[in-house]
């Protein structure tokens, strides 16, 4: 890995260093001899070395055999790394390394076009002092360096200054204005190599734990990197369940350290944690570097945005920035890497006690499947739709997100849709701030369906506040049991078309059965519902018949009992409960907590349409009926033909 890495800054550094109308060094001719191709390349690499001695040493040599060195250079020559549309650095790393660097760090390379829109809505300028804490391999410094620069060009070449002069103010941001952190060693030193070769900015990157003690760095970090001293953060810190910040001096520095108790809606600091979540810090470690009217934009797990024991984090946000946006990004964005859904932060560092209002975008594609692969967008025919080039366009909704943040940023942002809508401050409930949850395509047919008079529109809460319904949620019972009896254990994956799909290898125990049949007290015509786990699953209805009784539960399951036949029978709330309607309120409100989707207690949220029509419901309920009855009536038929 680090020889093709090795490799890959030899191409770098030749496209920067050879003229337009110049043949270029990192090429293999198909006349040449493997030696003098791999001499050539030596040679390059040795250049790289000598005037990048504090990140190449001696010990860094090219040692590829000759002809995997040919090999390499004949499938890259065809292409300008330079000019790419993706972070070549950060490709290499997650294909050569990216596995053994996430082993358990939770260190993920941010996609090039999430970096590209996270820097257009930012729109840094060349006067503005700018850092990732948690840079990696330099993408969004890279990528923040170029939009910069681009900006210099334009504007210098209008004052008709040379291009020497152009180049040495380049320079010069780049070396004063940027500054990266990452504890890795090797991958800060690739970020000192990839901004060297780029940009010239080595000496802004630095090999410190930027969630120590800032007293405890290296006398040449803390010389550079101050705090209260950045105009602007982009950053996607590691995070994950496994990997906790431990140890009661480097905790102690954070006010989101400690343990928060709720009182009255508000939350009080109380005692020190033993551990937390390194996301978590970095959201107050980045508050402390930015300056007064400072920018962030950060990559967060979605669950962080909803998640009831998180509430704290945004009291405390709240008091110390104003929010200026939040982007719920697609699962599949990190995929295959990895499963976090996540969404992004962008704060201005403010104190700011009046309502105000808030962009909320929720795109539905990134370019790319849940393998990584390119989507493309299609016609009504299913074929790929062409530009004016013949080729096919990715089906990224991403910069159209930053389109609809220049019109909310100029009070035009008129039509509301999932690429852009706004929300003020004072319409956020519950410190709830996933943009999914206030869906405002799924507001809208709430609010016309309430202004509809044939339907009473009542919430889950509701019924349950009315003791017309009550709602239980299932067991654990352990794996051990599992194939070791004749008693159903009922997980969502059973829960399939309105019945129960009886799985024999998971049959448990009749002791065990009686241990949880009182608390359980499964009856018929009981409605079990899936709110935990696969977000195809969740949702998910079976209704008990008479030959669903004697089974058991698991805990992602609820068990919803009709009290009051005569304000709705359970044929028609299971008919409900599978409307279009409600299932998209269903996936509204599943929020993703690390990487299993939940339901959570946001079930009771959910608002279902009865109807005021008697007639109505009873031919609802008539047909949901026939339907169970025949699903059964098929089930005995079955039974009887075999016995």
């Amino acid at each position: 890995a680090q020889q093709l890495i090795n490799l890959i800054f030899c191409k770098l550094y030749d496209e920067k260093y050879t003229a337009p109308d110049e043949m270029v060094k990192f090429r293999a001719g198909i006349d040449e001899k493997p030696k003098e191709v791999a001499d050539r390349i030596l040679k390059i690499f040795n250049e790289v070395r000598e005037k990048q001695p504090e990140i190449f040493d001696d010990k860094d040599t090219l040692s590829l055999d000759i002809h995997s060195i040919v090999y390499v250079v004949g499938e890259l020559q065809n292409y300008s790394l330079m000019n790419s549309e993706r972070d070549v650095v950060a490709d290499a790393f997650e294909t050569f390394i990216g596995h053994a660097l996430k082993g358990g760090q939770g260190q993920f390379f941010t996609p090039r076009n999430v970096v590209k829109m996270m820097v257009d809505i930012l729109q840094p300028t060349e006067n503005d002092k700018i850092i990732d804490p948690a840079c990696g391999s330099g993408g969004f410094l890279i990528d923040t360096l170029k939009y910069v620069w681009e900006n210099i060009d334009i504007k210098c070449k209008k004052l008709q200054w040379k291009e020497t002069e152009i180049e040495k103010k380049k320079i010069d941001i780049a070396t004063n204005n940027f500054r990266g952190i990452d504890k890795d060693y090797f991958l800060s030193k690739v970020a000192k190599a990839y901004m060297n070769v780029v940009g010239d900015g080595t000496t802004g990157i630095f090999c410190e734990d930027s969630l120590e003690n800032p007293t405890h760095w290296k006398q040449e970090t803390q010389l550079k990197i101050k705090p209260y001293s950045f105009d602007i953060i982009l950053t996607n810190p590691p995070f994950g369940d496994k990997i906790k910040v431990k140890g009661e001096e480097k905790l102690k520095q954070y006010e989101l350290a400690y343990e928060w108790k709720e009182n009255n809606t508000m939350y009080y600091k109380n005692t020190l944690k033993l551990e937390q979540a390194p996301q978590i810090l970095f959201i107050e470690r980045c508050l402390q570097l930015l300056k007064d009217g400072g920018r962030m934009a950060i990559v967060l797990p979605e669950g962080t945005f909803g998640n009831p024991s998180d509430r704290y984090i945004w009291q405390y946000i709240l008091q110390n920035a104003k929010i200026e946006a939040i982007i719920n990004l697609p699962i599949v964005t990190f995929q295959p890497n990895t499963s976090f859904k996540t969404s992004i932060l962008f704060v201005k560092k403010e104190k700011n006690t009046t309502d105000y209002p808030i962009f909320m975008s929720t795109p539905q594609t990134c370019g790319q499947d849940k393998n990584g692969k390119n989507i493309y967008k299609l016609n009504d025919n299913g074929d790929c739709i062409l530009d004016k080039n013949n080729n096919k366009i990715i089906d990224d909704e991403l910069p159209f997100v930053t389109e609809k943040w220049v019109l909310f940023k100029q009070k035009k942002l008129k039509e509301y849709s999932t690429l852009g809508f706004v929300l003020s401050l004072s319409q956020i409930q519950n410190y709830i701030f996933i943009p999914d949850y206030y869906d405002p395509l799924l507001a809208q047919q709430l609010e016309e369906l309430e202004n509809l008079n044939n339907f009473d529109l009542k919430s889950i809460q509701y019924l349950v506040d009315n003791k017309i319904v009550s709602i239980k949620r299932g067991n654990e019972i352990g794996s051990e049991f599992y194939g070791k009896g004749t008693i159903p254990f009922i997980r969502t994956s059973d829960i399939v078309n309105w019945e129960i799909k009886n799985d024999p290898m998971k049959t448990i125990p009749y002791k065990i059965y009686e241990q949880y049949k009182t608390k359980q007290d499964v009856q018929e015509n009981d409605i079990l519902f899936v709110k935990d786990g696969s977000n195809y699953l969740i949702g998910n209805c079976a209704f008990i018949t008479s030959s669903d009784t004697k089974i058991v539960f698991q805990s992602h399951i609820l068990k919803i009992r009709v009290l009051d036949d005569d304000y709705i029978n359970p044929l028609y709330l299971l008919y409900l409960l599978n409307l279009p309607f409600v299932r998209s309120q269903i996936r509204q409100y599943t929020f993703i907590q690390g990487t299993i989707p939940s339901l959570g207690n946001r079930f009771l949220d959910i608002k279902i349409p009865i109807s005021k029509n008697k007639e109505h419901i009873m031919e609802k309920t008539k047909q949901i009926k026939n339907i169970i009855d025949t699903k059964q009536k098929l089930k005995d038929d079955i039974n009887k033909l075999f016995e």
